[in-house]
């Protein structure tokens, strides 16, 4: 059985869009930003964890720590703010080079999201479309593992109506005595601007940096 996913309904004169946008005008900000992985590869090995699952976790604990990140519209069209927001990913199959896109929900704890994303991942381990009934309270993240690009851009904001983030990332690669990633946002420019992207890059290397020993730190 679902759990019972809550939102505050938001009346439309308290949002206040950014330089007066409306919604339906798509008007999307990308900003691609080098982050400093090292401190998070060093502990995923000594944790015996994964990268890509443990990457999801950082994006998503940052984007449920701001308002910003959590708008959407519920079944009547109207605005509303989800009280959490979980990752809908791309889980990649190498042996045939199709993708499964699914939800696992996102939680503070960092280990039991580890193992619900890989139960998650072992049971869809056939299937090679999106998951059925997805939660609503969804945001976008993918990685591209091949490439370390210097800029990634979508268009899921076209029709003006998608305000949830788009995360995605890159190849990591050894620059000097640091690992570095490109990680990328896209979003609305209604519901975010250049202040918050910034924000949510700061951060994700804040996070990463104090991720130490056999948990993260609070």
């Amino acid at each position: 059985m679902r759990e019972n996913i809550k939102f505050q309904i938001i009346p439309n004169n308290l949002f206040i869009l950014r330089s007066q946008i409306h919604p339906i005008h798509p008007i999307k900000m990308s900003l691609t930003v080098d982050v400093n992985v090292t401190p998070l590869v060093r502990f995923v090995k000594k944790n015996g964890m994964k990268f890509y699952p443990t990457m999801i976790w950082v994006v998503s604990r940052v984007i449920n720590s701001h308002e910003e990140f959590k708008y959407g519209w519920d079944a009547d069209g109207n605005l509303i703010r989800w009280d959490l927001i979980s990752p809908s990913y791309a889980h990649f199959h190498p042996e045939d080079g199709n993708f499964t896109k699914l939800v696992t929900p996102y939680g503070k704890d960092l280990a039991e999201f580890h193992t619900r994303f890989l139960e998650d991942r072992e049971k869809y381990r056939d299937l090679r479309a999106v998951v059925e009934d997805q939660p609503a309270n969804h945001f976008d993240v993918s990685c591209l593992p091949w490439v370390r690009y210097r800029h990634f851009d979508v268009h899921v904001f076209d029709q003006g109506d998608f305000l949830a983030p788009v995360v995605t990332w890159g190849k990591y690669e050894a620059e000097g005595d640091k690992l570095v990633m490109p990680l990328t946002m896209n979003i609305h420019h209604a519901v975010a601007d250049g202040f918050h992207l910034s924000r949510f890059f700061a951060d994700v290397q804040e996070l990463i940096d104090h991720l130490t020993g056999g948990s993260p730190a609070d």
